[in-house]
C-alpha cells in the first residue's frame, strides 16, 4: 500500500497572489460609497501620510491606518460584519485566480496545513480563509473600541520583513514540516526565500529576476 506523503506547512499571500487585485481598497471604498458617502472629504486626511511614505519618512502601515480611519472609522461591528458577508462571496466568485483556487484545493486535499498570511486586515481576511478551508490566518489587525471600529493598527503591517518574521515563527511552531510559500511581489521575497519551496506568482520582471537569484521559482496563474 502506498504511503501518504507527509503534510507540509503551506503559506499563501492574498492580494494579487490568490486575488486578481488589491482587496482593501474595494472593501473599504465599497462600504464608504454605499453607506457613508458623506465621509468622502475625510480622504484628504490620507494625503499627509502618503506624502511622508513617498518621501521615505514612514512605512506603508501609516498610510493604511489613515485610510481605514478615514473610510471605516466609527463603523459599528454589525455593519462591518454585514458588509464582510456581502463582500467575501463576491470576491471569491469574481476576483480570484482560478489556478490559485485549484492550488489551494490541491494542498487541502493533500492534508497540508494551510496558512493565509496577508498585509490586509482582520476585518475580512479571516472570513476569506474560512471559506477557502485554511487552518490559520495571519494578517494586519485593527483596533476596536467596544463595538465601534477605531481603525488604528494593533499589529505591525504584515509585509516585507514583518512577513518574514511571522513565517519564521510559523516554522518554529511546526518543526519538521517541509514549508511551501506563495507570494507575488518583491516584498514577499524575504519570506519566500525562507521556505523550502518558494513560489513567485505573476511577478514583475524585476521580481522574477530577484527570485531567481534566491532560488525561488516563478509561475503564472490565470
Amino acid at each position: 500500500m502506498e504511503r501518504a506523503a507527509p503534510a507540509r506547512l503551506v503559506v499563501f499571500d492574498l492580494d494579487e497572489t490568490l486575488t486578481r487585485h488589491d482587496t482593501l481598497l474595494p472593501y473599504a471604498g465599497g462600504l464608504l460609497l454605499r453607506k457613508r458617502p458623506w465621509r468622502l472629504p475625510l480622504l484628504a486626511r490620507v494625503l499627509p501620510p502618503v506624502i511622508s511614505f513617498l518621501l521615505g519618512r514612514c512605512d506603508e502601515g501609516r498610510v493604511k491606518q489613515a485610510f481605514i480611519k478615514a473610510t471605516l472609522g466609527g463603523s459599528h461591528r454589525e455593519e462591518i460584519a454585514a458588509w464582510t458577508e456581502r463582500f467575501v462571496p463576491r470576491l471569491l466568485a469574481h476576483g480570484m485566480f482560478a489556478d490559485a483556487l485549484q492550488r489551494v484545493a490541491d494542498h487541502r486535499r493533500r492534508g497540508d496545513y494551510l496558512v493565509l498570511m496577508s498585509a490586509s486586515t482582520d476585518l475580512y481576511v479571516p472570513a476569506i480563509a474560512r471559506e477557502l478551508g485554511f487552518n490559520e490566518t495571519i494578517c494586519t489587525e485593527v483596533r476596536w473600541e467596544g463595538e465601534t471600529l477605531e481603525g488604528s493598527l494593533t499589529t505591525p503591517n504584515r509585509k516585507g520583513a514583518e512577513k518574514a518574521r511571522c513565517f519564521t515563527a510559523l516554522k518554529e511552531r511546526h518543526p519538521g514540516l517541509r514549508t511551501v510559500a506563495y507570494g507575488n511581489s518583491n516584498t514577499d521575497l524575504p519570506h519566500l526565500r525562507l521556505a523550502d519551496q518558494g513560489i513567485l506568482v505573476n511577478g514583475s520582471a524585476r521580481a522574477r529576476h530577484a527570485a531567481q537569484s534566491f532560488g525561488v521559482s516563478c509561475v503564472d496563474w490565470h
